[in-house]
């Protein structure tokens, strides 16, 4: 005699067909073989006979036949119970199968220089997760170097930074460009003036966080000073941004932003264009070209929409 109380998915080993399974759970439901029958577009004969066998392979009877119709019998009523709820994990375990591989669920890894409200990477992410609501995705905030070892690591599906144009072993694009600007104490004497230039800046002390994007921001400070002028003095800090901005407005230097951060602005902060910058500031995608997960693959679709059009 069979334990009708362990989980029925034990007995799938290849002797007890799905239909059968499938077949006695629509008569079940309609305690008429007839009806089920016609139900799953079968014959009655066939489904009384598939049922029949299953009995006899389970050792129980799990239907109580008569002139009036059919009924469950315990057994039945317990077996039925268990199978319906494992069709059900079968189900769901298709579906979720299916979702994963069209990359509508599962989860994206993602690094990060900073991510602030309204910004184009913010939109961009919050539109992935308008159209892909399943897909969970983990933001890591971190240098440019950091994203690219975290990448080569797997660590990483993809990383957003400053300043990457190729890398030879991974993926890149740019996906946005934006201006740079000059960030300085409202009380400054060049805060008043609509742009400034590069040879304007070079007597001030910069600061430059160490995380985010403040290495391409040091280097950025080294490149346009090389050749020109000495380099000016650069305080690295291991600070946020917020606090970063807070010490420009007390006055202990300046610092460089794109246009998009300044539009978050603090009190006491004046953001100039550098009129002298020669091109705006690329931002890129870079992605490992082994990594094929369809989520990512979505995502990376997204990244060649216009940017005017990511705007929920």
């Amino acid at each position: 005699m069979i334990d009708v109380q362990k989980p029925v998915l034990t007995l799938l080993g290849g002797r007890i067909p799905m239909a059968a399974l499938i077949q006695t759970l629509a008569v079940a439901e309609y305690l008429s073989f007839h009806r089920a029958a016609q139900a799953l577009g079968t014959s009655q004969s066939s489904v009384s006979a598939r049922i029949k066998t299953l009995e006899n392979d389970l050792g129980v009877i799990l239907f109580d036949r008569n002139t009036r119709g059919v009924r469950l019998t315990e057994a039945g009523r317990r077996f039925v119970s268990q199978v319906d709820d494992a069709m059900g994990i079968l189900d769901r375990a298709i579906r979720t199968a299916g979702m994963q591989a069209r990359g509508e669920e599962g989860e994206l890894r993602i690094g990060v220089h900073a991510l602030t409200a309204g910004c184009f990477l913010n939109r961009l992410l919050d539109q992935f997760h308008v159209s892909h609501p399943d897909v969970h995705l983990h933001i890591t905030e971190g240098t440019a170097r950091d994203g690219q070892l975290m990448v080569r690591e797997g660590k990483l599906d993809i990383a957003f930074m400053a300043c990457v144009n190729e890398i030879s072993d991974l993926n890149c694009r740019i996906i946005w460009r934006d201006r740079l600007m000059a960030a300085l104490p409202v009380g400054h004497p060049l805060a008043a003036q609509a742009n400034v230039e590069w040879r304007q800046l070079l007597g001030e002390t910069f600061l430059v966080r160490h995380s985010g994007t403040g290495p391409q921001v040091h280097d950025l400070i080294v490149a346009r000073s090389a050749g020109k002028w000495l380099t000016p003095a650069i305080r690295r800090l291991d600070v946020g941004r917020s606090a970063l901005l807070s010490m420009i407005a007390a006055g202990h230097g300046i610092s460089l932003f794109v246009e998009e951060k300044a539009a978050a602005n603090t009190a006491n902060v004046a953001f100039l264009p550098i009129s002298d910058e020669p091109e705006a500031i690329p931002f890129s995608a870079v992605w490992s070209p082994r990594n094929r997960e369809p989520a990512l693959m979505n995502l990376i679709s997204l990244l060649s929409r216009p940017v005017d059009s990511l705007v929920l």
